[in-house]
């Protein structure tokens, strides 16, 4: 089972394309060390306080690929330099 995921996130904290990456990079690095995910900024690269994400994780079961991206969506927001407002998931 495949789980799709974009999540839009603000960054209240971040006044430059430079300070943004720097929150971005360093949840992606530590998610895709952390959980079996792939993820990527697939929107709003140019702009300073928003970024959208998509996430895929690949499973045996669908609950296990669910159970795997709930556990990414909470420790991205962990991280109090950003707020998730939305999340999209679909099931492939």
């Amino acid at each position: 089972m495949i789980v799709y995921a974009e999540c839009e996130f603000f960054i209240p904290t971040a006044h430059s394309l430079k300070e943004k990456r720097a929150v971005l990079q360093r949840m992606l690095v530590r998610a895709r060390q952390k959980f079996n995910i792939s993820a990527a900024e697939i929107d709003h690269q140019d702009v300073w306080q928003r970024t959208r994400l998509a996430l895929v994780t690949v499973a045996s079961s669908r609950e296990a690929a669910d159970r795997e991206m709930q556990r990414v969506l909470y420790f991205l927001d962990s991280n109090s330099a950003w707020e998730r407002l939305e999340t999209e998931t679909d099931y492939l």
